[in-house]
C-alpha cells in the first residue's frame, strides 16, 4: 500500500483542486466527506481539512472533532478548516468587516516555518471566505498575514499542525503549491512514488488476482476513459476482455470505423455495434433534452444487453469510472448513494442484467488517466481527444433529431476539428464541438435567395470542466472555418460562435 494523504471535504468548491495538487507531487490521496469518514490506517500520513461554504459559527456547520486528530498526524486547515481548528483550539472565529475575496499578498512572519520553506515574501494568495479568525490560543503562532487578515496562516506549537486562512490549491496563489509540496513532503514525509507505473503494475496485478478466468464485457465509447481501462483490462485478462462498441449513429463523422480500427490493431477483442436506424426511430420528433437523453440511455442499454447475452458466461461489466464521478456519488449533504455514476454511455445498467462491476480507473483523475494511457503506450491522438457528451450529438442538435440533421453537424464538427488540428489550435483548447440551431436563416449564394441552417461552433479553455472560458481563437481562423462550413456543407448559411463562459452559461447546450 503506498503512502496516502486524507483530505476531509467539508464542501468546498475547490476540494478536488487539492486532490489534485497532491497527486501532481505523485502522492497518492484520497477525499471523504466529514460525515462520512474512513478508517485511518497506518498508510494515512497527514489530513487536510478543506474550505466550505458553511460558517464554523452557525449551530448546524459541517463539523468533526478536530481535538482527536491533532497531535496524532500532520494537519493542515485550509480556510473553512483553518477557522474550525482555531474555534475548537479555543480562539474566535467573527463575521469579516468587509467580505474577503480574491487577490492578496502574503507577509511571511516566520522564516522558519517548515510550510513557508522558500515561499517569497509578498507572493499573491487567492482569499475566499466571509469570516475571519480574530483570536488564537498561546499555543498558536502566527506564521504569516496579509494587509486585512492578520491571522493569514497559524502553526500550533509542538505540533505539526498548520493552518491557511488562503487557498493554496488554486492557481491563483502563485506558491501555492510550493505550501502543499512543504507539508505533503518535508512535514508529512511522503516520498512521491505513486506513479503511473507503479499503479498499471499494481492494478494489472489486482485485476489478475480478483478477476481470475472470467469473462468481462465493457461498453467501450472511443473516449479517453473506456479506451485506458480496455487496455488495462486487456494486458490482466487478455481475450477474456469483450468489448462492444454500439455506433448510435450520433457519433462525430467517421468515429465508428476509426475506433474499432484503432482497437483492433492493440490486439483488443472488439465488436462494432450499427444501431443507428433504431436510435433514430426512437428519437423521432423528440425535443426535450432530458427526453432525448432519456432514450438515447434506454436504447444503449437495450442494444449492449442484447449484445452481451451472445457472450457466454459474463460475469463482469467493466466501466471507466473516474474519481470525480465516485466524489460526486458520496457528497457532503446527501451522504453517500446508494450506486456509483455508471460509465456514460451505460446511462446506468439495470439490475436485471446482474454483473459484478469492476471499474479499475476509479481512483483517478482524467489527467492521470492519460498518464496511464501514455504508460501504456496509447497513441496521443486518442488520448489527447477532447471531451465528448455521452448522448453525443443528440444534445448538439437542438430540437429534434433527424439523420439529415445529424449529417450536416457531423460535416460542420469535422471541419472546425480539422481546422484546429491543422493551425495547431486543438490541444490549446480543452474542448470544442458544434452545434445545430433550430434556426432557418436568409442568406445569399450566388444570385439566389437562400433560406437554411445555423450552426454554432464552441470552444472553451478549463482544466476539469467544472468552470471553462470560451476560446479566443484568432479572428482570421474563424472567418476562414466559416467560409470553409458554408461553402462545403450543404444546407448551411451562417455560423456563429459562442463567447459564452461557465458559469454563467455550461459547455454543452443542452
Amino acid at each position: 500500500m503506498h503512502q496516502s494523504i486524507l483530505i476531509i471535504d467539508f464542501g468546498s468548491q475547490y476540494t478536488q483542486l487539492i486532490a489534485r495538487r497532491i497527486r501532481e507531487l505523485n502522492v497518492y490521496c484520497e477525499i471523504h466527506p466529514y460525515n462520512h469518514l474512513p478508517k485511518i490506517d497506518e498508510n494515512v500520513k497527514g489530513i487536510i481539512l478543506s474550505g466550505g461554504p458553511s460558517s464554523v459559527r452557525d449551530e448546524n456547520a459541517p463539523k468533526i472533532d478536530t481535538t482527536l486528530l491533532r497531535g496524532n498526524f500532520p494537519i493542515l486547515g485550509i480556510c473553512y478548516g483553518a477557522q474550525l481548528l482555531a474555534l475548537q483550539g479555543g480562539g474566535n472565529v467573527q463575521p469579516s468587516k468587509n467580505r474577503e475575496y480574491g487577490r492578496a499578498f502574503l507577509t511571511v512572519k516566520n522564516q522558519q516555518s517548515s510550510i513557508l520553506n522558500h515561499v517569497a515574501n509578498e507572493s499573491q494568495v487567492w482569499m475566499s471566505h466571509a469570516d475571519t479568525i480574530t483570536e488564537i490560543p498561546l499555543d498558536f503562532e502566527i506564521i504569516a498575514s496579509t494587509t486585512d487578515v492578520k491571522i493569514a496562516a497559524y502553526h500550533i506549537k509542538n505540533e505539526s499542525t498548520f493552518g491557511l486562512q488562503f487557498h493554496p490549491e488554486v492557481v491563483h496563489s502563485t506558491e501555492g503549491k510550493r505550501l502543499l509540496e512543504n507539508f505533503i513532503m518535508y512535514i508529512c514525509g511522503c516520498n512521491g512514488d505513486w506513479t503511473p507505473g507503479s499503479f498499471v503494475d499494481e492494478t494489472v496485478a489486482t485485476l489478475k488476482k480478483e478477476l481470475g478466468d472470467d469473462q468481462v464485457i465493457l461498453g467501450l465509447s472511443g473516449g479517453v476513459d473506456s479506451g485506458v481501462a480496455a487496455m488495462l483490462l486487456h494486458k490482466a485478462i487478455g481475450k477474456n476482455l469483450h468489448c462492444i462498441f454500439v455506433n448510435n449513429g450520433l457519433l462525430r463523422k467517421n468515429e465508428f470505423e476509426e475506433v474499432l480500427h484503432a482497437y483492433k490493431n492493440f490486439g483488443l477483442n472488439i465488436q462494432g455495434v450499427d444501431a443507428c436506424k433504431k436510435f433514430y426511430k426512437e428519437l423521432e420528433g423528440v425535443s426535450d433534452p432530458e427526453q432525448k437523453r432519456k432514450i438515447i440511455g434506454r436504447v444503449f442499454i437495450e442494444v449492449f444487453d442484447q449484445k452481451a447475452h451472445e457472450i457466454n458466461n459474463v460475469k463482469w461489466l467493466a466501466q471507466g469510472t473516474i474519481y470525480p464521478d465516485v466524489i460526486e456519488s458520496v457528497s457532503v449533504n446527501g451522504g453517500p448513494s446508494a450506486t456509483i455514476k455508471s460509465h456514460h454511455n451505460v446511462g446506468g445498467l439495470p439490475d436485471f442484467m446482474k454483473l459484478k462491476i469492476v471499474e479499475p480507473l476509479r481512483s483517478l483523475f482524467k489527467d492521470e488517466v492519460r498518464r496511464i494511457g501514455r504508460s501504456l503506450e496509447m497513441p496521443d491522438d486518442l488520448l489527447n481527444r477532447h471531451p465528448f457528451p455521452g448522448p453525443g450529438l443528440g444534445i448538439r442538435i437542438l430540437g429534434d433529431v433527424t439523420e439529415e440533421k445529424v449529417r450536416i453537424i457531423q460535416e460542420v464538427d469535422a471541419i472546425f476539428i480539422e481546422g484546429l488540428k491543422t493551425h495547431h489550435l486543438y490541444d490549446k483548447v480543452w474542448q470544442a464541438g458544434s452545434i445545430f440551431l433550430p434556426v432557418n436563416t436568409v442568406g445569399v449564394m450566388g444570385d439566389e435567395r437562400t433560406y437554411e441552417n445555423a450552426v454554432c461552433l464552441r470552444a472553451v479553455t478549463s482544466t476539469d470542466g467544472m468552470t471553462a472560458d470560451w476560446c479566443h481563437l484568432p479572428y482570421e481562423f474563424l472567418g476562414k472555418i466559416s467560409n470553409e462550413i458554408i461553402n462545403k456543407v450543404k444546407g448551411v448559411n451562417r455560423v456563429v460562435y459562442d463567447i459564452s463562459s461557465k458559469p454563467p452559461a455550461t459547455i454543452e447546450w443542452e
